[in-house]
């Protein structure tokens, strides 16, 4: 019996010690940016963890720089990254929702033609749409929002696997009482997938806010640096000034912590609807 009890509390121990070591592993970076954030240095990179000199002129810089018009970016990111996620969360949970509980030919093939489409990397169609952009003059933030709400519908085997668990006899109940397909979705499908809307919504809106693959592919020929999104903007800022790139750097990680706030701030928020959503499901189910 003590034998048993000192493996458990040996095994207890290892959990916690790996668990400090990954919480370190994975904090450091986000402390070092915060700090470097605020380190005086008019030499170039940050060399030191601990800034030998604070200051806050490097979010005082990066606001009032007239090169790179850090407040348009954000303007464009936030208008585009919201559109975003109204219109692919819709998107996606009205395609899963299709797809569970509906029966129609070829929604099979349909399924697993998604499937492998899914394996592809997003980045291997980027040449293709810029062409087709290009064809139909849209390189600009209008193109780039239907970059990302073209195939949000693809996404749809995760939110449809949460309609699967919805037990079938609620829609035949509904059905009964006079209920509509759209009824049901609106009124039934989509208050009991408050976790899912809210898992679809984060990464719809996460997607643009930090993309700047796509964004540089079909906004890097518009010339305009007040048109470019925050992510490739502060791409630009350290990558397009040649020799002055560490000039910018300080500033460009005041830039990142930046861009992580209202993230952070949404997902604070929306935690607490992920809560309500699957306790409120539970109580319904």
């Amino acid at each position: 019996m003590k034998s048993y009890t000192n493996q458990k509390r040996l095994s207890l121990i290892f959990r916690y010690v790996l668990l400090i070591l990954l919480a370190i592993i994975w904090i450091l970076p986000i402390i070092w940016i915060i700090l470097a954030s605020f380190s005086y240095n008019d030499t170039g990179f940050v060399s030191t963890f601990w800034p030998e000199k604070f200051t806050v002129q490097n979010y005082v810089g990066i606001f009032t720089n007239p090169q790179y018009p850090i407040g348009n970016w954000i303007i464009n990111t936030l208008v585009v990254s919201t559109l975003s996620m109204i219109i692919s969360t819709f998107l996606t949970m009205s395609v899963a929702y299709v797809l569970s509980r509906l029966r129609f030919a070829f929604r099979k093939p349909f399924m697993q033609i998604a499937l492998v489409l899914g394996m592809f990397p997003g980045f291997m169609s980027m040449i293709a749409l810029y062409y087709i952009l290009k064809g139909l003059n849209m390189l600009n933030l209008g193109g780039l929002l239907l970059v990302y709400v073209g195939g949000a519908g693809l996404g749809f085997y995760v939110a449809k696997g949460f309609f699967d668990t919805i037990p079938w006899s609620i829609d035949e109940a509904a059905e009964i009482d006079g209920a509509t397909r759209w009824q049901i979705f609106t009124h039934i499908g989509l208050p009991l997938s408050k976790p899912m809307i809210v898992y679809t919504a984060l990464t719809a809106f996460i997607a643009p806010w930090t993309d700047f693959i796509f964004s540089g592919i079909i906004l890097s020929t518009s010339g305009n640096a007040k048109n470019y999104t925050i992510a490739y903007g502060l791409y630009n800022m350290v990558h397009n000034t040649k020799g002055n790139a560490t000039q910018y750097f300080a500033q460009f990680v005041a830039g990142c912590v930046v861009i992580a706030i209202p993230i952070t701030i949404l997902f604070i928020f929306m935690q607490k609807f992920y809560v309500n959503g699957i306790t409120a499901g539970a109580d319904k189910g």
